[in-house]
């Protein structure tokens, strides 16, 4: 079966393109995948997607899955992750995006309501690389110029953000596209969990 092997920055400028495909043995995975390009992977811990989701070496590949091989973010990258136990202020995430690029500047600021606080949690170390590799995928997807986001841990008090994202692009289209995509994503995947009123909110469980 084939499968279409995505890559990116460091690792794309090494296999000289943006893919490849492999041929794989029918019920092969991941790990399979990667002996395939174990030089192209050498020396760098990549983050594994098939589909757009995030996989483990154990997940199982189908003929014309996509696999995503995301390198860690390296300093100076156009992206910004954090969680933080301080309050989260918009305008230097703002000054992180900007870029001679950028036609267009989208912010989302998720805040507090209904309620007097809000408690967060975090496996801080995980969250961060998620949130990172999310913003990273957007940006190559979006055609994105930059991309922030930060989350705040233990109390929020009412109408304070407990999440922030920004986004620059040339265009609006793909600034809220972003956005948009990077929120949802980051709801659904970091491991960050939220207290309300004394009881910890049920989610979803993350697909890997």
């Amino acid at each position: 079966m084939k499968v279409r092997i995505r890559l990116f920055a460091g690792l794309r400028e090494r296999a000289g393109t943006d893919h490849v495909e492999l041929d794989l043995p029918d019920q092969a995975c991941v790990r399979d995948a990667l002996a395939m390009v174990q030089d192209i992977t050498r020396d760098v811990q990549v983050v594994m997607a098939v589909n757009r989701e995030y996989a483990n070496e154990d997940s199982e590949l189908a003929a014309g899955d996509e696999l995503a091989l995301i390198p860690p973010v390296s300093g100076g990258a156009p992206l910004h992750a954090r969680v933080t136990e301080e309050a989260i202020a918009l305008d230097p995430l703002l000054e992180l995006v900007r870029d001679p690029a950028a036609g267009a500047v989208v912010n989302f600021l998720g805040v507090t309501r209904e309620v007097e606080v809000l408690e967060y949690e975090a496996y801080t170390e995980m969250a961060e690389r998620e949130m990172a590799a999310i913003l990273s995928e957007a940006i190559e997807r979006h055609g994105l110029c930059a991309a922030a986001v930060e989350h705040r841990i233990g109390t929020v008090p009412l109408s304070e953000p407990s999440v922030v994202v920004v986004v620059s692009a040339p265009h609006r289209g793909e600034a809220f596209d972003g956005a948009r995509e990077i929120i949802d994503r980051v709801k659904a995947q970091a491991p960050i969990w939220k207290k309300e009123s004394g009881e910890w909110v049920e989610g979803t469980t993350p697909r890997i």
